[in-house]
């Protein structure tokens, strides 16, 4: 899958092996935010919107989905702000529900935007700061970098699935 354009540059995780342990969390999240956005290139919106599965999941909803994530775990969990203020659903299941106008620029610039918005809301933070914005209670950055790039490895792997599925000949 192709990668994020600018300004998510994404340092090749083999580049980070010796690197503070920071600097690998970031690029590791950087490739999986690049390669589930890049999940849309080259398809129709039809293709995009395709449900293959019996839930919600479709390519175009995983990447909506992402954009809940990044602001459940980068906005609310830091912010302490409401999903309703964020607006953003209340529950993860919503944020793959598709409206009439989005659509794969549409989805891709706001995950872009997302993606934007994360990285400055974490970059003045230690990876030992709490944020106190979630229902478990406080938690340091890390475990929200580890739980970020958990929830994007899955998704990504769903993507390759339904992808092959879709471009299967």
């Amino acid at each position: 899958m192709p990668t994020l354009p600018a300004p998510f540059p994404a340092t090749p995780v083999d580049d980070v092996i010796h690197d503070p342990l920071r600097i690998q969390f970031e690029a590791f999240i950087a490739q999986h935010r690049s390669m589930l956005n890049g999940c849309l290139d080259g398809l129709t919106e039809e293709q995009a919107r395709r449900s293959l599965v019996p839930s919600r999941t479709t390519l175009l909803g995983l990447v909506k989905h992402a954009i809940f994530v990044e602001k459940v775990w980068f906005d609310e969990a830091i912010t302490c702000r409401p999903r309703s203020k964020i607006g953003i659903p209340a529950t993860p299941d919503e944020s793959f529900i598709l409206d009439d106008a989005d659509t794969i620029a549409s989805i891709q610039q706001a995950h872009l935007e997302a993606c934007s918005a994360s990285l400055a809301a974490a970059a003045p933070l230690g990876l030992d700061d709490l944020l106190h914005g979630n229902r478990r209670g406080p938690l340091p950055l890390r475990w929200v970098y580890v739980h970020v790039l958990r929830e994007l490895a899955q998704h990504c792997g769903h993507a390759d699935i339904l992808r092959e599925q879709i471009l299967a000949p």
